[in-house]
């Protein structure tokens, strides 16, 4: 696959990655597919990028002072268990049946972003004090399995979860995203390269792509309106949603 196409790519997942938390493998997957990779490659291959890109914009996050260790450790620990045992879902499920269900998780964050806001205007939480662990291990294994099965790292489902259950605003939810990814896709990449899935050189051309863009987003992150990240969040769901279906109906043809 040319190397322009794969850099590109990256560039595009490392501002996802910056502004939305997540790691850009609904970017890079479809990608990696383009190349004729078998789709359980295209999602080992994404993991090893997303390593690169989560990294890039989690250092920036840290040298601003927005990451918090006690959160990260509560979510990706968790997180890095759960991966393997959705690496282990991928080998065995068909290619329409994964796009399918990605786009369905595209639509059920969208729902949890919109409860959400729903509770918040009328003065309700889901989380409680004396909760809080065991929702930040929940949000973590459903992120990993996630992560694993899927080949993205599990931001599209931490970030929800993370305003949901933890009561935590989006920007804050996108920050300490983006370090669990990094701990998931390492967990996910190790998996399967452990089943010979990695196409190792075309995942780290893709993941040099978004090394500077997910320094420069992340720094942008704190400067934009919350209403705008939340309105680029649910775009950027909508659009995953809508092409994931589109591919799987092509696949069943």
């Amino acid at each position: 696959m040319p190397s322009l196409l794969l850099i590109s790519g990256g560039l595009v997942a490392g501002v996802l990655a910056g502004l939305l938390g997540i790691g850009g493998g609904t970017v890079l997957v479809p990608i990696l597919l383009l190349a004729d990779l078998e789709p359980v490659q295209a999602v080992a291959t994404s993991s090893l990028a997303i390593i690169v890109t989560a990294s890039s914009g989690t250092l920036q996050n840290w040298r601003m002072g927005a990451v918090r260790g006690d959160r990260i450790l509560a979510i990706g620990l968790p997180a890095v268990l759960a991966t393997q045992l959705g690496v282990r879902l991928a080998a065995g499920i068909s290619p329409q049946l994964l796009l399918i269900a990605f786009g369905c998780l595209m639509l059920v964050n969208l729902y949890l972003l919109s409860l959400r806001q729903r509770l918040l205007r009328q003065g309700q939480t889901m989380g409680k004090a004396d909760r809080t662990l065991s929702l930040q291990v929940l949000t973590g294994v459903l992120a990993g399995a996630i992560a694993g099965l899927l080949g993205v790292g599990g931001g599209a489902i931490m970030v929800p979860l993370q305003m949901l259950f933890l009561q935590e605003p989006i920007k804050k939810a996108i920050q300490t995203s983006l370090a669990v990814v990094v701990m998931t896709a390492i967990a996910s990449t190790v998996g399967h390269a452990a089943h010979g899935n990695v196409q190792w050189i075309s995942g780290l051309t893709l993941g040099f792509g978004g090394l500077l863009t997910a320094q420069l987003s992340t720094r942008l992150l704190p400067k934009l309106p919350e209403a705008w990240v939340r309105a680029l969040f649910r775009t950027f769901l909508l659009a995953s949603a809508a092409y994931s279906f589109w591919r799987a109906a092509g696949l069943g043809r």
